[in-house]
């Protein structure tokens, strides 16, 4: 009796196993298929990492520039706004690579305008934060990019050995063709998968950065208008007692320049 059921059992799960799910196709696929798989679940998982990781550092960097129209040009000097701000402000970065710049340039030997070697420096600050915002879309866009075309390669070597298994034994009918080929498919299906996600990420991500890079730039701008007129030309946007007198910038060596401290 005992033995009669365990038969019964095992013959209605074997009735519902799916046949022609992804784990049979990558069965019928072989090594190729589970490698096309395996590329595409690291491409997925990587996206993902980026997208959260990029997300995180961006919000970081929204909540600095926040900070600063609260309350950093309402300090009396430059030097006490950049105290102000956190340790790894990508704004506070600017602000010392600026004061940098006014110090060394009274050492240049060949005279430049003092303008144009502070817009230099603060443009070089500048555009080393962008490039640090920027790591990683690359990669977003090569997988959005590249994973259909892997997925239907895998398809093609499914849809190939389906077809030479189905020659080799002689039948052709419609049961013996759709299963082999629909779950080639599966690879397609997988590339779109991985490729949309990827796609929408990188377009998000670049238009959120493209709006932090207005801010670096509109505050790099004020910074750079500031030092040229000896503190005598700061925005009155977001500050607090905007009405007082001018501040000047201090002329005492500050922090050098380096890489952007926004994380």
């Amino acid at each position: 009796m005992l033995t009669t059921i365990l038969a019964a059992g095992g013959a209605a799960a074997a009735q519902g196993d799916n046949p022609y799910g992804l784990q049979q196709a990558l069965k019928e696929g072989g090594l190729i298929s589970q490698t096309v798989f395996a590329i595409l679940v690291l491409m997925s998982v990587v996206s993902f990492y980026i997208l959260f990781s990029k997300l995180f550092e961006q919000q970081k960097l929204i909540n600095q520039a926040k900070r600063v129209r609260q309350g950093f040009w309402s300090a009396n000097s430059l030097r006490e706004g950049s105290a102000k701000l956190e340790k790894n402000s990508a704004y506070k970065q600017i602000v010392d690579d600026g004061l940098a710049a006014q110090e060394q340039h009274s050492k240049l030997t060949d005279p430049v305008e003092a303008h144009d070697w502070l817009h230099g420096s603060l443009a070089r600050s500048e555009a080393a934060i962008n490039s640090k915002l920027g790591g990683g879309l690359a990669f977003l866009a090569t997988v959005g990019s590249v994973s259909p075309f892997i997925g239907l390669f895998g398809t093609v070597i499914g849809i190939y050995r389906a077809l030479v298994k189905i020659g080799a034994s002689g039948q052709a009918s419609i049961d013996k063709v759709a299963g082999p080929v629909g779950e080639a498919l599966i690879m397609t299906a997988l590339g779109l998968v991985v490729a949309v996600p990827a796609v929408l990420s990188y377009n998000w991500l670049q238009r959120r950065n493209k709006s932090i890079a207005e801010d670096l730039s509109a505050f790099s701008n004020d910074v750079l208008g500031f030092l040229a007129s000896n503190g005598a030309v700061r925005p009155t946007h977001g500050t607090v007692g905007a009405a007082k007198a001018p501040v000047k910038p201090t002329t005492t060596a500050g922090q050098t320049g380096g890489v952007p401290r926004a994380n």
